[in-house]
């Protein structure tokens, strides 16, 4: 299909919410932690709400999590059209149970952390349009460190040239055949896979990098709450 063709056609967002986050602890939901005056969800939420390019939104979470996003999507009157859908096992059962949920129109989709609130709209936009070019693209930060590789845990095996090396983010966007014809190749092998690109791996399938130039933090552990704060209080002073 041809880029022109293609723009004609709406543009989904995939929020996914339906992990546990046990790297923060015993009995705390990371998504609804306050942060900035606000869960952490309803920050990511809210990015893709005033996103300009995302047409609408379709919520993966926990069954027994429906109603607490419903008195979110009330309490900050969200404005675009969301569905919320049960998710899976694993991350990638639930971003196919999202798929499934899309809008028959929608050509290109964006699936985002829920636990990764500081995403910026130029971001969005870069992937969006990266997708409609290759059909895959995917939020990405060159490695800076030296990356040391060890077996143990303890020893260091070896160094890896981190030239060639991206820590890659959400969101990561695709046009829609694509990043189906990818993750039911997966489901066909029965394989896990970590993120989304991972599955257009299989198939061959080209993924762009786009730079994210401004911080895009993801809310995993404890010490990672005070960084995001700091990150969406500066971009609130800027914006």
């Amino acid at each position: 299909m041809r880029i022109a063709d293609e723009k004609k056609r709406m543009v989904s967002a995939i929020i996914v919410a339906a992990g546990k986050g046990t790297r923060m602890g015993a009995g705390v939901d990371k998504l609804f932690l306050s942060v900035n005056g606000m869960p952490v969800v309803a920050h990511t939420w809210k990015k893709f709400d005033a996103a300009q390019c995302v047409d609408e939104i379709v919520l993966v979470i926990r069954e027994d999590r429906k109603d607490a996003f419903r008195d979110l999507a009330r309490e900050q009157a969200f404005r675009k059209p969301f569905r919320l859908v049960a998710g899976g096992n694993e991350r990638q059962d639930s971003v196919w149970y999202g798929l499934q949920a899309l809008d028959g129109k929608s050509g290109i989709v964006a699936i985002q952390d829920a636990a990764r609130p500081c995403t910026d709209s130029g971001l969005i936009e870069a992937t969006v349009e990266a997708a409609r070019r290759m059909g895959a693209a995917v939020a990405a930060q060159a490695i800076t460190d030296t990356i040391k590789e060890s077996r143990d845990g303890r020893l260091i095996e070896r160094t890896l040239d981190r030239s060639r090396l991206w820590a890659v983010q959400t969101p990561q966007t695709f046009r829609i055949d694509v990043i189906r014809r990818a993750l039911a190749e997966v489901r066909n092998r029965g394989l896990v896979v970590t993120d989304d690109t991972a599955a257009c791996e299989l198939i061959g399938q080209p993924v762009e990098l786009v730079v994210s130039n401004a911080p895009n933090p993801k809310v995993t552990r404890p010490e990672d709450v005070g960084y995001v704060e700091m990150v969406l209080r500066n971009a609130g002073r800027k914006g």
